[in-house]
């Protein structure tokens, strides 16, 4: 038996700063035990559980189901080791395949070098059976196959995800430097936004947190685009469970109130990737959304605010980032009364160019980037 299958343990892992409320998350989706760790969150889950956070967390970017893990103190020896596996219980040579692989505080220090040593393995044993090796596609494989060698110790796992789940499969069109849909989920859902005001946008970019509102508000699954994953590839696949968990995650789909959730932007090129990425999600299309700069609105009043600035690091343009908070502030303080608004700040020392109090701060990674979201209420 596999790892997984003797203890029912995984790893989802999850972008810097989300660890503690995906944790919260992965138990809300029927997971057990759950335990932040660095990068990712270690957990416990049957099979319905483990269906059910593939198809429908909003802030896990994949879920890794060990196979087997074994003392790799080097490269001979992570051969030997993973030559004991029979890599044919997993898949076939008409699969396709890659490996992922990350080293840490080991002898093996090279990520790449390690994920190719597992490949020869892999290929060479089906060589000697068949006389064939699988195709590796490092792009769009079959099969997503994990190896993370830290402090000697080699875990090799099957991503039950079948590639980065922040992927939704809406997102037809990128505007310049946007948040990972992981990351816009996130905001959403530090915000605490539960319908019962109206939410806008007002330099919505592409579109990315006005998705991930509505598709939370609306409870559909983040996965609800995905054609396939990865956990169809393990051993105990069960496919009458995985029906009805789905099944079941989409009779709680409900509509979206008229009005609910709008937002606007002054560059129309964003405004037109943002109609067409949303177009892409049922129901995304009756979202309203402006080409209209925000100092021209009149009024967003007892609504709550989210909104990702340009913020200066990413666009090298630092002064005029701030100078667009500031005036971003002044706005939110004469004509936002009774709203809540919550800010990313991607450069931290933009912060105080609001000119606003802040209620609460939140830390959280923008890749390597360390960023700021702010909450401001607006009496």
């Amino acid at each position: 038996m596999f790892e997984y299958q003797n203890n029912k343990a995984f790893f989802a892992q999850t972008q810097r700063g989300l660890e503690e409320i995906a944790a919260k998350e992965l138990k809300e989706l029927g997971a057990d035990d759950c335990r932040p760790a660095y990068l990712g969150v270690y957990f416990d889950a049957g099979p319905e559980a483990l269906y059910r956070i593939n198809y429908c967390s909003r802030l896990v970017s994949r879920v890794l189901a060990p196979l087997l893990s074994f003392r790799c103190p080097s490269d001979d020896i992570l051969y030997k080791e993973a030559s004991r596996f029979d890599w044919s219980q997993l898949f076939n040579i008409s699969k396709s395949f890659a490996v992922f692989a990350t080293v840490s505080n080991s002898n093996i220090n090279h990520s790449q070098y390690a994920a190719r040593r597992l490949k020869d393995v892999i290929a060479d044993q089906f060589r000697t059976k068949y006389n064939l090796r699988p195709n590796v596609n490092p792009t769009d494989p079959d099969i997503w196959l994990n190896l993370n060698i830290r402090e000697n110790i080699a875990v090799i796992s099957l991503d039950t995800s079948g590639g980065p789940l922040h992927k939704r499969g809406y997102r037809k069109i990128n505007m310049e430097a946007p948040l990972r849909e992981t990351l816009a989920a996130a905001i959403v859902r530090l915000s605490e936004w539960d319908g019962s005001t109206p939410l806008v946008d007002p330099m919505c970019g592409s579109g990315t947190i006005l998705a991930e509102a509505m598709m939370a508000y609306r409870k559909i699954p983040a996965g609800y685009k995905r054609a396939r994953f990865g956990f169809y590839h393990l051993p105990d696949f069960d496919s009458r469970t995985w029906e009805k968990v789905k099944r079941d995650c989409e009779e709680r789909i409900r509509p979206l109130p008229d009005g609910l959730i709008s937002g606007s932007d002054i560059n129309p090129e964003s405004i037109q990737a943002a109609r067409q990425n949303l177009a892409a999600i049922p129901g995304g299309d009756e979202i309203k959304i402006k080409a209209k700069d925000f100092e021209s609105i009149d009024s967003i009043k007892h609504s709550t605010i989210i909104t990702n600035p340009p913020y200066g690091v990413r666009i090298g343009e630092k002064e005029n980032a701030r100078l667009l908070v500031k005036q971003f502030g002044d706005f939110l303080k004469h004509r936002c009364t009774g709203s809540s608004a919550f800010i990313v700040c991607g450069d931290t020392s933009i912060v105080k160019s609001i000119g606003l109090r802040t209620s609460s701060r939140f830390t959280l990674y923008n890749g390597p980037l360390e960023i700021r979201l702010v909450r401001l209420n607006l009496y």
